[in-house]
Formats: C-alpha cells, structure tokens, sequence
C-alpha cells in the first residue's frame, strides 16, 4: 500500500523540468479558472429571484460562487492526480502541469487541500445549510472522481447533479427556494452538455477512447447522440413549460418570459451544429467563450430576462422619467 501511494505521489515519467518560481502559474493553470463559467449557474436563483438589485444577495452569491470556484479547482488538481497515467495518453490533456511533470504532484495536492479549506471556511458565512450543500456537492464530485465516473449513465447524471448542487447553493445563499423548474432544466443542460462531451471524445479518441476514460468502452457515438436529442428537445420544453406555468405568471406577473425560449433554442440547435465539427472540441466553457454567436446569445438571453422580470418594479419609475422628459 505504501509503495502504490509513493508511486502516485511521484511524476515519473516527467517529460518536462521546471523551476519552483513557475509552480504558481501551474497551479494557476491547474485549478482550471475558464471552467468557473460553469459556477454562473448560481446566479441563476438571483435572477430569477429578482434580487438583482439587492446589494446584500449580490454579495452572498458572489460570495457563494468564489466558494464553487475555490472547490471545483481543489477537484479539478484532485482529478488530475487520479487521470494521471490516462491524461498523459491523451494529445490534449497530457500537456496539463500534472501530466507533464510541470507541477509537482505533492504541490499540486497541497494547493487543492488549501482551496478545499478556504472554501469550507468562506461557505460557514453564508450559514450551516449552504455549508451542507458545499460539503455534499464535494463529497459527490469526490465519489466521481475516484469510482462513479466509471459508471455508464452515472457518470453523466453525476456531473448534472453537481451543476443542480450549485443552483440549490445559489438559491440557499440568498435565503430564497429554487424552483422546480430551474432545477429540472439545469439538470437537463447539464446532462445534455457531459453527453455531448463524452460523445466528442469518442470521436477525437476512436479506439484509443477506452484507455483515456475507461467508461467510454460502454458508449457509442450513435447512443449519446440519440441520448443529445432526447435532452435538447426534453431541455426546450422543459423550459417553455417554465415560462408559462401558473406560478411563474403570477409571480413576475406576465407570461413574456415564453419569448426567451427562441434564444434557448437557438443556443442549444448551434451548440450542436459546433460539436458536429470534431475540431471544436467537446469543452463547453471553451466554446461559449470562443464562439461569439454562443456568447452573444447568452447574454441577450440574461439580457432578456432581466428586462422582463424587472420591467414590472420599474414601471412606474421608467413612465415618471419619460413623463418628465417630455
């Protein structure tokens, strides 16, 4: 037992040497920050919420999303360790600090420990039941890294469990429910997104996929893009669904918020259009930043929201400004 732990606290084979003054920047690199796009989704119960303009929920969540940040790094380096002989098999990954021998492994390990704690620390100010749902979510992640990854199906819900975690913690921080709804349509993106990842490195790996992520021997590229058209289309209804429902209505007081669903759509057929291109990459936050369309549909959907969920409580404020400029 002494010996495996050794063996995996070591870097060999290391490819590449590098001084000790670089290991910040490779920490840096392997805390992973352009997959912190992934933690907005606990923005989400603050829109919805229209909290928007409360400086103390504005506070708590941005509070609540440096915690998801801090833990999905600590993860993220406590994943890379595992994957290590895997990641140096793969063009891509090998190239990340651990599996090129940049980053020390025990450094690497000391600095996910510190995220950890400093994470748990920050998330006790939010109060015991976002504490809980902080821990519960590493806990999961954790389970993932080290056994449910290997897991056919679980493997994907898993990772939607994780993104449905972070839409309870944002709607925790601020001391308001999520909805239901919110709920089901952020567990179904998610698992439209682990899927349509999966799917893209069955085809960037061919038959070299199994060693690389060892569940990838129980899919195949015409299950999950069957599986990605059942959530695309479960996705958008989901939402529509949202927009109308009774409680929805009466609570922002319109039933406008439906017209936001051809933004929805439209992100979600042009997300599929670019992994249809194998040389896109399977990476969401890679694509939502590289592809302008993408971004730019996002933030007209926000964009969108904002001025339908908070046109009511400024009404009267807009029609006095107008008034008096006329």
């Amino acid at each position: 037992m002494n010996e495996q732990v050794s063996a995996m606290l070591t870097n060999d084979p290391v490819r590449t040497t590098s001084s000790k003054w670089n290991w910040p920047t490779y920490i840096v690199a392997a805390a992973r920050p352009h997959q912190w796009s992934k933690n907005l989704f606990i923005f989400a119960p603050l829109l919805f919420a229209g909290r928007l303009t409360d400086p103390l929920s504005l506070a708590r969540s941005f509070t609540a999303f440096i915690v998801f940040c801090l833990l999905s790094s600590s993860l993220y380096v406590f994943n890379d360790w595992i994957d290590l002989e895997e990641d140096r098999a793969h063009p891509e990954k090998r190239d990340r600090p651990l599996a090129s021998g940049q980053l020390p492994v025990a450094t690497a390990l000391g600095a996910a420990v510190v995220m950890a704690l400093a994470a748990f620390v920050l998330s006790s100010f939010l109060g015991l039941s976002f504490f809980l749902i902080t821990l519960l979510y590493f806990t999961l992640i954790l389970a993932y890294c080290l056994s449910l990854k290997r897991m056919i199906v679980v493997d994907g819900m898993t990772i939607a469990m994780g993104f449905v975690l972070r839409v309870v913690g944002g709607a925790v921080s601020i001391s308001v429910s999520a909805s239901h709804w919110l709920i089901v349509c952020a567990f179904l993106l998610a698992l439209f997104l682990a899927f349509s990842k999966r799917r893209q490195e069955l085809i960037e790996l061919a038959g070299n996929a199994g060693n690389h992520r060892s569940v990838l021997n129980h899919y195949s590229v015409e299950y999950l893009g069957q599986v990605n058209i059942v959530l695309v289309a479960a996705s958008i209804v989901c939402y529509a669904l949202y927009t109308v429902a009774p409680e929805t209505v009466d609570k922002f007081h319109t039933d406008t918020l439906i017209y936001g669903t051809l933004f929805v759509i439209y992100g979600m057929l042009r997300y599929m259009a670019l992994i249809a291109n194998p040389e896109n990459g399977g990476n969401p936050s890679k694509m939502l930043t590289r592809d302008k369309p993408l971004l730019a549909t996002v933030v007209v959907w926000s964009l969108f929201n904002v001025a339908v969920i908070y046109y009511d409580r400024y009404e009267g404020y807009l029609m006095q400004i107008l008034g008096t400029g006329q």
